[in-house]
């Protein structure tokens, strides 16, 4: 597809932390590398060499310029704020606060990523973070059995999700309420296995799937 990464086994997979934010970032963005390009006033194959050498090292200005294209911040693009939560910025000096409809909840949902599942457990709510995907209007992930996910099952949850843009003091949130379910059918479970977007990033024997069914969904927006 022109202009965006060919992958061939591994071969044309961006490589190293600033590859991978980059063809991240642009990908959010919905950009093609020449397109991405185009907005620094760079050449598409410096893009792309940025995006697939783990030595590449642009200098100071080349990363403004390209954190400037890509709405975003020279520390989001070189991983220094990775350990750091998001929404340290000041707010805009006009924000604007809407609520979102359910369609642009459920469309912002099914962007996928990671959540908060809100769980009781026998210390009280807990909230973790869980990998999801939506199937059929539903939220599903997985988990291990006796883990705290799982402690979902049979009970009424609120889920999560939302995305900060610190660059633009932005960002959205969407809440979910509904009830949790263990998907203990075999058919079901393969085609979840099939159409599930998200894996655990946790890794280890996660065979245990997990669905919400919404019966409120509520979300909030501020731009800038």
């Amino acid at each position: 597809m022109t202009g965006q990464t060919q992958v061939n086994g591994t071969k044309g997979l961006p490589s190293g932390d600033l590859g991978r934010r980059l063809a991240a970032r642009r990908s959010r963005l919905g950009l093609t590398t020449e397109e991405t390009a185009a907005r620094a006033g760079m050449a598409p194959s410096y893009v792309t060499h940025l995006e697939r050498h783990p030595d590449a090292a642009p200098g100071r200005g080349a990363l403004l310029t390209l954190a400037a294209a890509l709405q975003t911040t020279v520390s989001e693009l070189t991983g220094g704020d990775a350990d750091v939560p998001p929404g340290r910025e000041q707010a805009g000096r006009a924000p604007e606060f809407t609520e979102l409809s359910r369609a642009e909840c459920t469309e912002l949902l099914s962007t996928h990523g990671v959540g908060r599942v809100a769980v009781p457990t026998a210390l009280g709510p807990a909230i973790v973070p869980v990998n999801y995907s939506v199937v059929d209007d539903t939220i599903v992930f997985r988990t291990a059995r006796g883990a705290t996910p799982s402690l979902a099952c049979g009970c009424l949850v609120a889920f999560e999700a939302d995305r900060v843009d610190d660059a633009f003091s932005q960002g959205w949130s969407v809440l979910a309420r509904g009830y949790a379910r263990e998907v203990t059918d075999s058919d079901e479970e393969r085609r979840l296995a099939e159409r599930a977007y998200s894996a655990p990033w946790a890794g280890g024997r996660r065979d245990m799937w997990v669905r919400v069914e919404p019966y409120a969904l509520t979300g909030r927006r501020i731009l800038a």
